[in-house]
C-alpha cells in the first residue's frame, strides 16, 4: 500500500534506541524526537540524512515470511517501526507527521551484514522492495509515543500553503 500523492494514514508501532553504533537495541514506549539530535537517547540522531530510520511492518513482516520465522523488528536496528505504509523509491521527498513532529524521507535503508549477524538471510531478504525501511531528517521537533496515529503525506509544493 504505496502512497505517492496521496495522505495514509499510520500508526507508530515501535521506537527503539542504541547507546552506541553496535549496542544492542533498547525499546521504548515513548520518547522526543528533535532536529539537533534525532531520537533522544540514539547514537545516531545528529542531523543529517540519516538521522532517524523508520521501518514499514508490513515489509518486516514480508521479509520475515520470506525467512519462514518470526523476529523482533529491532533486529532490524531501526528507530521507528509503522504500520500502514510499505515505502518505495517514490518515498524520498514525502513526509512522516507524528502531531508537531515531521519526518523528510531522504533515502532508502541499506541492510548491511549486521542483519546476517543477527539471522542468515536477513541481509537478502531485506534488499527487495524497500524492505529495510527508510532514513528521514527531522523537520520539526515532536514527542513520539508507541500507539500514536500519523499520516504518510506528499510533501508540499513549493511556494503552496499547507493546512494542518
Amino acid at each position: 500500500m504505496t502512497a505517492s500523492l496521496a495522505i495514509v494514514p499510520i500508526e507508530l508501532c515501535g521506537i527503539a534506541i542504541r547507546e552506541r553504533s553496535a549496542a544492542p537495541m533498547a525499546s521504548l514506549s515513548s520518547a522526543p524526537v528533535t532536529c539537533r539530535a534525532g531520537v533522544q537517547g540514539d547514537a545516531r540522531g545528529r542531523p543529517g540524512k540519516r538521522q532517524v530510520t523508520v521501518l514499514s511492518l508490513e515489509s518486516w513482516e514480508a521479509a520475515c515470511a520470506e525467512l519462514g520465522t518470526v523476529l523482533p523488528w529491532t533486529q532490524r536496528r531501526a528507530n521507528l517501526l509503522v504500520s500502514g505504509v510499505v515505502f518505495g523509491p517514490e518515498s524520498v521527498g514525502q513526509l512522516l507527521h507524528f502531531g508537531s513532529l515531521t519526518l523528510e524521507i531522504t533515502r532508502e535503508t541499506d541492510p548491511c551484514r549486521r542483519m546476517d549477524a543477527a539471522y542468515q538471510g536477513l541481509q537478502a531478504a531485506l534488499r527487495p522492495d524497500w524492505r529495510g525501511g527508510v532514513c528521514c531528517r527531522v523537520l520539526s521537533d515532536g514527542a513520539l509515543e508507541v500507539g500514536q496515529q500519523g499520516r504518510f503525506a506528499p510533501a508540499p509544493a513549493q511556494g503552496t500553503l499547507q493546512l494542518t
